[in-house]
């Protein structure tokens, strides 16, 4: 399926001395009232990169928003130093970004759906601050990075990555993003680090995330990529495992002829916006 990639309206939303960036595309031709899908983007990926796979969504009858992460394209601050941001803020954001959007969009089916960093913080969101306002979550290319779950000699170099990265991020302040994830806060780096090392969710203010986690009861949509380098199959499968107490479609992608990895995907994503719109019409009324 071939669509025309279109233009969005650049917003901003303003929450504890940050700006984030959020991207509005116009609604869907000829559908009243669309489903809307916010997306929360991969570590280091800026909103502007989904718009391919935004116009497939819209092709599909689906309104978009992209948001992009604290720190990260048009969001603020900038990472330093001086940032104590970790995945607190990133699952706190997904829920500033859905109550600034709410005059606009209330009434209408709201889907979630996070690419790698950005489901892990859109399950976060939903464990630590209620699902009351979400009917449901897309996962594409999301896991738990747990270097036990990655094969070949691959797996060893896994560990000691991840923790040298963390390492780095503690001794500079912030992680420059040398060929990896681009510059970010350290404790958004500590905390993905300890998904690596543990397999687990670590605790947020106090908060038994693992626990709140299994408690979670929107449906969702769980879909790892073929090829995918960073967040391979059994990476998802240990995510979707956490989620005890919700009903979960897992599937896994690939296109025939394409080749496509962690990040490719987004730009041949045509029969995963049409899953995804279909996921949508099941879900059931809040």
């Amino acid at each position: 399926m071939v669509v025309n990639v279109v233009e969005y309206q650049q917003e901003f939303v303003q929450v504890d001395g940050a700006r984030l960036g959020i991207q509005v595309y116009p609604e869907p031709v000829g559908v009243a009232d669309a489903p809307v899908v916010l997306i929360a983007p991969a570590m280091g990926v800026r909103a502007r990169y989904y718009r391919p796979f935004a116009a497939a969504l819209r092709a599909a009858g689906l309104a978009v928003v992209v948001a992009d992460l604290r720190g990260t394209g048009e969001s603020t601050p900038r990472p330093s130093r001086t940032c104590r941001y970790g995945y607190t803020e990133l699952a706190a954001d997904i829920g500033a970004v859905r109550a600034a959007l709410k005059p606009r969009l209330d009434g209408r089916r709201t889907l979630l759906l996070g690419h790698s960093l950005g489901g892990q913080a859109a399950v976060l969101h939903l464990a630590l601050h209620g699902e009351h306002e979400v009917d449901g979550l897309a996962l594409i290319a999301v896991g738990i990075p747990y270097w036990r779950d990655f094969t070949g000699p691959r797996r060893y170099g896994i560990l000691p990555y991840t923790q040298g990265v963390a390492a780095t991020a503690r001794l500079l302040g912030v992680w420059p993003g040398w060929g990896f994830g681009g510059r970010q806060a350290r404790g958004v780096i500590r905390d993905w680090a300890h998904t690596a090392r543990t397999g687990r969710f670590p605790e947020l203010e106090g908060v038994d995330t693992e626990a709140a986690v299994r408690r979670i009861r929107t449906p969702v949509l769980a879909i790892s990529v073929d090829g995918d380098q960073y967040t391979p199959h059994p990476t998802l499968d240990r995510l979707c495992a956490k989620l005890t107490a919700a009903p979960v479609e897992r599937e896994r992608y690939g296109a025939p002829g394409t080749d496509l990895d962690h990040f490719t995907w987004v730009r041949a994503a045509g029969p995963l916006a049409a899953r995804v719109a279909d996921f949508v019409t099941t879900l059931p009324a809040r």
